[in-house]
């Protein structure tokens, strides 16, 4: 036997025999967990495949991920949130840990503790970072398994979606002003989030082919490649839609960077200024009930939706990555009464193929 359990205060340790030394691998306040430890290290020093991994603190992890991962693979908008997480949430806890002896119990304990103060969502959000950086220290050879794989993350309640009705849409742009008027048409319109929307530039626009080609996203008068890579595609303008660009690019002010929807300075939009100091007073001033300026997108997949559209087309008009996202997030509407009946009535309105047309039995005749 190369190995043991040992128990030190409230903790138990992995004892291992490697070159002769003993050598104390921290488990955690369970005998189990210090079993598992000390298994997943024998199976290593049995197979000649045992190798050390080296003494770090989270925190220095961290500064290495950061610079080694996040500052390489992350949009500068998910990397700032990241690093916010890592800075006011994760450190505070697990700073001055050894990386290689934070147990998966500690984790659980930690987001126990967070859920009596923050909603689930938040805290899946800073599991996400959690997931990530010790997925990275299991791959650079800094742990040797990852403690965050079996944490039990709160469930969260599928949040009810908010749609305008197109009356509604149009009482608020009744009551919206310039220079944020046609820009809150063109998010009902076209169903484009926010950053996509700040980010178009006139060049974009084919007024020829009637679309709109979405190709990078601004956050905080930064552009970024958009979130995904089907988030990279072209729009089909409506007529209406048409019109009122072509109206406002003359009444549009000159940009460097030559934004279809600048700020009224003419520098680029900042989003939570648009719905401060814009959106959000529209929907007053209309006695429209307060929805967030996602509601505009979600608003356009609806009507998409309730006029019949397919759902393929739906999936790639909005940049979803797959047909199950649109699905997951929007297939109750598809439960409708009014779109099942209309659905029907689509059905019912197709010749049965099978059935000759009157004439060509005539003919046949």
């Amino acid at each position: 036997m190369k190995g043991s359990i040992q128990k030190k205060g409230k903790t138990y340790f992995a004892v291992l025999a490697v070159n002769g030394k003993r050598k104390w691998l921290k488990g955690g306040p369970t005998k189990k967990d210090a079993q598992r430890v000390l298994n997943e290290n024998l199976v290593g020093i049995a197979d000649g495949t045992y190798k050390d991994c080296p003494k770090m603190t989270f925190k220095q992890f961290t500064e290495i991920w950061i610079r080694d991962y996040a500052e390489i693979t992350l949009k500068p908008s998910t990397k700032s949130l990241f690093k916010d997480i890592i800075k006011g949430i994760l450190l505070p806890t697990f700073s001055d840990c050894q990386l290689k002896s934070i147990t998966t119990g500690q984790i659980q304990a930690h987001v126990s503790k967070r859920m009596k103060t923050v909603k689930p969502n938040t805290i899946r959000n800073e599991m996400t970072v959690m997931k990530l950086i010790f997925r990275q220290a299991l791959r650079w050879g800094y742990l040797k398994n990852n403690p965050t794989e079996n944490v039990e993350r709160p469930k969260i309640e599928k949040a009810e979606i908010e749609i305008l009705s197109p009356e509604e849409i149009e009482v608020l742009l009744q009551n919206s002003e310039q220079p944020y008027r046609v820009a809150f048409l063109t998010d009902f319109l076209t169903g484009m989030r926010a950053g996509e929307l700040w980010g178009l530039q006139w060049g974009d626009i084919d007024f020829n082919s009637k679309q709109i080609h979405i190709r990078r996203s601004l956050w905080r008068h930064q552009f970024q490649k958009p979130k995904t890579k089907s988030s990279i595609r072209k729009v089909d303008m409506t007529d209406r839609l048409c019109k009122e660009l072509k109206a406002w690019k003359i009444a549009c002010p000159i940009t460097d960077q030559d934004l279809v929807f600048p700020s009224p300075e003419a520098f680029a939009t900042m989003h939570n200024n648009v719905v401060r100091r814009y959106f959000n007073p529209a929907l007053r001033q209309a006695g429209v009930r307060h929805v967030s300026f996602h509601s505009l997108r979600h608003s356009n997949v609806s009507l998409r939706i309730q006029s019949g559209q397919n759902l393929k087309y739906i999936q790639t008009q909005v940049g979803h990555s797959s047909i199950n996202m649109t699905m997951d997030t929007y297939g109750h509407l598809f439960n409708d009464i009014d779109f099942s009946r209309k659905q029907v009535e689509l059905l019912e309105s197709v010749r049965n193929p099978l059935e000759k047309a009157p004439e060509l039995q005539h003919a046949a005749l």
